[in-house]
């Protein structure tokens, strides 16, 4: 990753950041001559399906015992399966050798096949570094560089550019060359691995008489380009693999650096600056009102004589009703509560992953410091509902809680449970356990929402604000507003912003999570999250504003709903990505897909709706605290 250079101080702070170091997770091993290089099978996937299959669900060569490796709670959602492989490699060792032979039933030559039609890629773990596929790609300057691409490719479709293929027919790689790069120094004893690449070919083996497992005569080795490929539909298939060993100069601590790189990061500099223009602009505005408008209204409001009170017009017109509870008041604060623990939970993983604490090197790690984070930030998500409860002379304490610990979850937990279902169904190593159902099921009601119970006994023992101006018994009627400041105009308008602010850097997160592609690009995450805060901020003060200028004084969940409607326009984008970027195939695949992003959108509807309320919350507090009302 290129890092952004400047004279000033403070980029050069913000470059270091964003070029973030991270934690390899382990600590270097250093091997012998002759050392015994463990390789442990991880799992097939595609991004054509993303249901993910254990290794051995495919006619592959088994070592005599499989053993599991332990995972952890984000590796069992990602439907990791880590297991011994029957591949013996010795350090600085180079030989060819088989690994076995297979004979296929009917049932595995159609699965193989579909496999292969599907673009599934082999997984596989050495040293703990993942299997990868070396690419070279052309910078923008016309240098190139080496990239790696994650797993390498179960088969191939043959065509008429493939010599010895049948077009549309399946072929599988079954001779698998392992580059191993290792790192030499005098600072340590030994070499410490610090690349795995695999190239995979399709080699349609032949051998002399009878096969004999203890002492094979292979006729079709050493491996030559005319040999013919490996039909997947073969009644038998053997499987072959040769080690190569290359010093490399990189050093132990630099070794994922060709896993993360992202590419030119001109790119994400453009998405700051297109963010940081946003948010200037949405600032003058904010400056203006603040500075100029409220500063003068306010004077002339406060300079009034009480003989010219029916002369007032705009904001202070309203004063008597502006603080009057809105409709559904428990759901408005269920929302806000679970929206502060989003929120939390978001910028602490954003914040870790930055500075390193989330390498990828540990597996999982960040998906399950995710779950952790939503689950211990209950605490921050009671005390904000019942605070704004309390605030709003709400009596149904206990319905206020079990909502805000239950509600949001709940819908989240169903969908997931529902999805499960048809994952299992598809027979994908993607299905959830039940007892990690179970674990899920403890990590929310005995730890979540006993926190949820406790943020909320503080919330609740918090005196509550003074309002600054009373409140009348009889409601004011709200004049007929123009068009544009009708709720669904407005409230879909204000989302346009926010959502502007983050949609270059959602393109790359999309990727990683859809496309099988590594993100690490914490330290510009950090600064767009930083950046949507303020957007959401300004904008809801802002139209919350002309609204109460209108005197409409219905601000409460129309405030929730500016910010929040950004979630609206994450889906629709996330609906145009499906159509542009991926070639998903499958009913259960596809629905996979629209669930989990109608769900990533109404998480996001929350976070950002909490923004944009708590901002007006303290915005409409300010300016009638300001004014002088009998």
């Amino acid at each position: 990753m290129t890092t952004m250079r400047s004279l000033s101080p403070l980029l050069l702070l913000v470059s270091s950041a964003i070029d973030a170091f991270y934690l390899p997770g382990v600590a270097p091993r250093e091997y012998k001559d002759g050392d015994k290089v463990e390789i442990r099978v991880h799992k097939l996937s595609s991004a054509r399906t993303h249901l993910p299959y254990d290794y051995y669900s495919l006619p592959f060569c088994k070592p005599d015992t499989i053993v599991k490796q332990a995972e952890n709670l984000g590796e069992v959602l990602h439907g990791a399966v880590i297991q011994n492989s029957p591949y013996d490699i010795f350090m600085g060792k180079s030989e060819f050798r088989i690994a076995c032979r297979r004979e296929l039933t009917k049932a595995q030559k159609v699965s193989l096949s579909q496999r292969i039609r599907q673009d599934y890629r082999v997984h596989m773990i050495m040293d703990n570094l993942p299997a990868a596929t070396k690419m070279i790609a052309e910078m923008p300057d016309g240098t190139k560089k080496d990239m790696y691409d994650r797993g390498f490719r179960l088969g191939f479709i043959g065509s008429k550019d493939i010599p010895g293929t049948d077009p549309n027919k399946p072929y599988v790689n079954n001779h698998l060359r392992f580059i191993v790069k290792y790192h030499k120094s005098d600072t340590f004893s030994g070499a410490r691995i610090v690349g795995f690449e695999v190239e995979a070919y399709s080699v349609k083996h032949s051998y002399e008489g009878a096969w004999n497992a203890a002492a094979p005569k292979l006729t079709s080795v050493p491996l030559r380009p005319d040999l013919a490929p490996m039909p997947a539909w073969s009644p038998e298939i053997v499987y072959t693999y040769d080690v190569v060993w290359e010093s490399s100069d990189i050093a132990w601590a630099s070794r994922w650096d060709l896993y993360l790189y992202m590419g030119d990061d001109q790119i994400h500099w453009f998405s700051i600056i297109n963010s940081l223009a946003i948010v200037l602009l949405l600032t003058g505005i904010v400056a203006m009102i603040m500075m100029r408008t409220l500063r003068r209204d306010v004077n002339r409001y406060n300079e009034q004589d009480k003989e010219d009170l029916q002369e007032e017009s705009g904001w202070k017109l309203v004063h008597a009703d502006v603080f009057r509870p809105p409709a559904m008041p428990i759901l408005l604060c269920a929302s806000l509560g679970t929206g502060v623990q989003l929120l939390a939970m978001s910028a602490t993983s954003i914040f870790c992953a930055m500075l390193g604490f989330l390498s990828p090197a540990n597996r999982g790690g960040l998906m399950t410091a995710m779950l952790l984070l939503f689950v211990f930030m209950g605490v921050p998500a009671g005390y904000a509902s019942s605070f704004l409860h309390k605030s709003l002379k709400g009596v149904e304490w206990k319905k206020n809680i079990i909502l805000t610990s239950c509600l949001f979850p709940g819908i989240v937990f169903t969908i997931f449970f529902v999805l499960n279902f048809f994952v299992w169904g598809e027979k994908s190593s993607g299905a959830v356990p039940f007892g990690t159902l179970c674990a899920l099921l403890v990590l929310w009601f005995g730890i979540s929402m006993p926190l949820v119970f406790l943020g909320a006994y503080f919330g609740y023992r918090r005196k509550p604000l003074d309002l600054p101006v009373r409140v009348n018994q009889i409601p004011r009627q709200v004049p007929e507003q123009v068009w544009y400041m009708q709720p669904a105009f407005s409230v879909t308008v204000g989302g346009v912003l926010p959502f502007g602010a983050v949609f270059i850097e959602l393109f790359f997160i999309l990727s990683s999570i859809w496309l099988h592609q590594f993100y690490y690009v914490f330290g510009f995450l950090l600064l767009v999250f930083i950046i949507l805060i303020i957007t959401c901020a300004e904008i809801t003060m802002v139209m919350c504003y002309f609204q109460l200028c209108a005197e409409d004084y219905h601000w409460w969940w129309r405030s929730f709903l500016t910010s929040g409607s950004s979630g609206l326009y994450l889906f629709a984008y996330s609906i145009m990505y499906f159509f542009t970027q991926l070639e998903i195939i499958g009913f259960v695949p596809t629905l996979l897909y629209f669930t989990y992003m109608l769900v990533f959108a109404m998480l996001f509807f929350l976070i950002t709706g909490s923004i944009g309320f708590i901002s007006c919350y303290w915005f409409v507090w300010a300016i009638y605290g300001a004014i002088k009302v009998d």
